[in-house]
């Protein structure tokens, strides 16, 4: 039982650790903003035809 509480203990640890660091440096938005780049240039590359 004590193992296992151990395990349990360093697996939240690490996860809360990771979880920070994401929020710290703003990794999440920072990602989003290179996808949407991403996405927009394979998109902008097809003519749009706009009619209403």
């Amino acid at each position: 039982m004590c193992k296992f509480i151990k395990k349990l203990a360093v697996m939240l640890a690490v996860t809360v650790v990771a979880l920070f660091v994401v929020y710290f440096w703003n990794l999440d938005q920072k990602l989003l903003g290179w996808v949407y780049k991403q996405v927009n240039l394979v998109f902008d590359r097809k003519p749009v035809d706009l009619v209403f």
